[in-house]
Formats: C-alpha cells, sequence, structure tokens
C-alpha cells in the first residue's frame, strides 16, 4: 500500500539525511498514515479510509459525509 492520505493527498516526501561526520545520503520522509473504518450513515454501510493525522483531524472537523465528497471529487474510489 502507498503512503498516501486520500483525503489530503500527503505522500512521502524526499531530503537527505546527515552523518554525524555530515555525510549526506537520500532518505524518505514518510507521513503518520493511519487506516480508520468511518461508519457512513447516508450510505448505510463503513468505508475504510487510508488517511493522514492530519486528516484524521480533518474528519472530525467537516464530518465524514463531508469528506468522502471531497475524496470523490478528487476521483478516488471510496
Amino acid at each position: 500500500m502507498s503512503a498516501h492520505c486520500q483525503l489530503t493527498g500527503r505522500k512521502p516526501s524526499f531530503g537527505n539525511a546527515i552523518s554525524h561526520s555530515h555525510r549526506r545520503t537520500r532518505r524518505r520522509f514518510d507521513p503518520n498514515i493511519q487506516r480508520k473504518r468511518y461508519w457512513l450513515p447516508g450510505e448505510g454501510r463503513f468505508v475504510r479510509l487510508t488517511l493522514s493525522a492530519k486528516g484524521l483531524k480533518t474528519v472530525d472537523a467537516i464530518g465524514i459525509e463531508t469528506a468522502v465528497a471531497r475524496i470523490r471529487a478528487r476521483g478516488e474510489k471510496v
């Protein structure tokens, strides 16, 4: 499973790991991805979403119905 948020679109970013001797090697910064199951009352079913920690807070703020509408507007299947 790719490490990207279905709601906010956050995905891994890349940078350098810098050692004590200051040598640089490439590394990957992954978002804090969680899988969460929500009850979707409009459809009478559960949906399982892959969200970042920021995405979880966004769902709490705007509601699951609005969040699923935004995900579908981006073209993702829920």
